[in-house]
Parts: C-alpha cells; structure tokens; sequence
C-alpha cells in the first residue's frame, strides 16, 4: 500500500530531472518495490550546481537523458522495462575498456562498472570484483547520506553523437570503507561520449575519467576500528601506500 502511495505522489508531483519516472506503466518492475524519490539528492543538486541550462536547451536535454538512464540502472531490475536505451545495441564503456552490454551493466551496477581497476589486487582499494549490484549501492550511500549529484557542464557537439563534460560531487559525511567521514565535499570531473539512435535511445555510453579523484578522497580519513565499526572490515586492514593517495 505504501508503494502505490508514493507511485501515486510521484506521478502527481512528476520529477524534474528525471523523465519517465512519472510515466511508467502499472507493470514496471521496480528493485525495491515502487519508483524512487530524488528529493533529497534534487536538493544537493540544486545548492551545488554550477549551471542552470534554458529548459529544452541541448544541454537540458542530455542531462535529463543521463540522469534518466542512470535512474533506470540503479532502480529498475529488468531490461525489458527500460525507455532510455536501445537494448540491442547498447554498450557501456568506461576508460576505454571493453565494452558491458546492457544485462552485464545492470548485473554488476554501474559503481562496479565505472570502478573496476586494472592495478595490482594489492592497491584496488575498491575491489569492484568482489561486490555485488546491492552492495556497491550501499557503500556509497554510506558515503553520501546526502546522494551523489550529477550535472552536464558543457555539451560540445549535438546528437546522434553527442560528446559533453560532467561534475559528479557530494559531501563524505558516512564511513567508506572502514574510511571515517571528513565531511568534506568529494567531486571529480570527466567527459562523456553518448551515441543515440533516431529515438533518441542510448546506443553507446562511452565514459572517460580519473578513479583516483574519487577514491583518493575517499581514503583521507582515520581508520574506524572493528570496535568502532561494530564489524570487521577488511579495507581497514590494508596496508603499505596508497597509489590513490595525492600529497597535499
């Protein structure tokens, strides 16, 4: 009952940033039982964002479809139910690795698919191998109470292939990784390839992006104790030097 609530409100009050969410048919398969709500991280977006693009302007509209598909890979649990991407074509490319179709992205979840590493097993400080779809969630939530924002900065060529640059920012007030918070905003920057079918459908998403912006930051604070922590957590066990570790 309190799912048809909030998919009632939702459809209602409509999402911003988002599209479809609103729009979804009574069959739709959702990962935890009904649509998700965006305001918590709609808010973060909104006080720390550097841009406010014309509605229907190119940049608008890239955003929206980013923040769209990402919606769908994080909350839907079937392909069949996703408006954002041509599933027969679609890859994932993150750092110029082979590419994820559509059902290995959603398998793995995309923190796992942006954050797999090629260095040695003794510096992959996140070991996306190791995590499943649910787990890789739950890390970063507890790293970011507040969400993960997300926004376009500058689109340089319009579609089908359309290239831009984005900011992905939010504060690290919970625990990483046996990691204390600093409270300290964590952002980093990359670009973006997207290549789109005549719908307008995702065909390729091509992402280009330093991990060491993200997880160096992830790493500045003190080690929680197991007594601390109340678990045992065996990235608070690692030692020697931390390749992601910048000097100040």
């Amino acid at each position: 009952m309190e799912n048809l609530k909030l998919e009632e409100a939702t459809k209602k009050a409509g999402e911003k940033y988002r599209s479809f969410l609103h729009e979804e048919s009574e069959n739709t398969v959702w990962r935890h039982g009904g649509p998700p709500n965006f305001d918590v991280v709609n808010q973060l977006f909104e006080e720390g964002r550097t841009k406010v693009w014309e509605k229907g302007s190119i940049e608008e509209t890239v955003q929206n479809a980013i923040k769209s598909w990402e919606m769908e890979l994080s909350h839907k649990i079937r392909i069949q139910d996703f408006k954002t991407i041509n599933p027969d074509k679609f890859k994932l490319i993150v750092n110029g690795r082979e590419g994820l179709s559509a059902e290995e992205t959603l398998k793995v979840g995309s923190y796992n698919a942006l954050l797999k590493s090629t260095l040695p097993e003794q510096y992959q400080y996140y070991k996306a191998e190791q995590e499943t779809f649910e787990s890789s969630h739950d890390v970063f939530r507890s790293a970011f109470p507040r969400g993960f924002a997300w926004e376009v900065i500058s689109v340089h060529s319009g579609p089908p292939v359309i290239s831009y640059k984005f900011r992905h920012w939010g504060y690290f007030e919970g625990p990483f990784k046996g990691n204390a918070p600093t409270g300290e905003m964590v952002e980093f920057f990359g670009m973006g390839i997207l290549k789109v079918d005549e719908s307008l459908r995702a065909e390729d998403v091509e992402i280009y992006y330093d991990p060491a912006d993200l997880i160096s930051k992830l790493l500045k604070g003190s080690l929680i104790s197991e007594h601390e922590n109340g678990i045992a957590d065996s990235s608070a066990a690692n030692t020697g030097s931390c390749p992601f570790q910048k000097q100040a």
